[in-house]
């Protein structure tokens, strides 16, 4: 699997062990500079997962992009080699939708959809839904959401209300599986390790392997 990174604040980088000086050259230099992205592929710790870092120039990607003819099927086009040699590519987004997101709408087939119990984070998931909806209607993307993942699930009243209300309103557009609260998710990416290699036992892992094989099936039922 392929692990590329979109995101400005490089978070899913630096939980895989890459240090902030080491992120270059990362998805910056090949969205806007063309730079080869078979150069920018590095292995990881983990085994079966490769990496393409974010960095802070993605930050500036919106405004390098805007006059770039077909700017939203940049990333596309980058991917044409990748996809031929990963059975999964998977894109790690920023939290807005921006161009960057845009040309992930364009790039990808599925889409998952994280969002956090906080009645706020609910809010948001509304206009995020409808805005992948427009970007798929007016642009003719083919990525359809498999599922919307409930992340940071705690025990409290107030999460337990957030989380009933999106199962509630989403029904089986939910995934089955959450990502719950832990301490062992709050350690491991100060390590610079996935929760597999920091607790690998651990209930969060398992809640890990239980979203990966729901995401398989859901993946199987797109193709179906």
């Amino acid at each position: 699997m392929l692990l590329i990174d979109l995101d400005s604040q490089a978070s899913a980088s630096l939980w895989c062990g890459v240090t902030r000086p080491r992120l270059e050259p990362s998805a910056a230099d090949c969205l806007l500079h063309n730079y080869p992205v078979s150069r920018a592929i590095r292995r990881t710790r983990t085994n079966n997962l490769d990496l393409v870092t974010g960095s802070i120039q993605l930050a500036n990607a919106d405004l390098a992009l805007c006059d770039v003819p077909g700017r939203e099927l940049v990333l596309r086009r980058m991917l044409d080699g990748p996809r031929l040699t990963y059975d999964i590519v998977l894109l790690d987004c920023p939290p807005s939708l921006s161009l960057v997101g845009v040309n992930a709408l364009m790039a990808a087939d599925a889409v998952i959809v994280p969002v956090t119990a906080q009645h706020l984070a609910i809010e948001g998931l509304v206009s995020l839904l409808a805005t992948v909806d427009h970007v798929r209607t007016r642009l003719k993307a083919q990525a359809r959401v498999i599922g919307i993942l409930l992340t940071m699930s705690g025990s409290s009243a107030v999460a337990r209300s957030a989380r009933q209300r999106v199962r509630a309103r989403y029904r089986d557009r939910v995934y089955e599986s959450e990502i719950a609260v832990s301490r062992a998710l709050e350690e491991a990416p100060a390590a610079g390790h996935t929760i597999f290699e920091h607790a690998p036992k651990s209930p969060s892992a398992d809640a890990f392997r239980a979203v990966a094989a729901e995401t398989l099936d859901r993946l199987r039922q797109l193709e179906s």
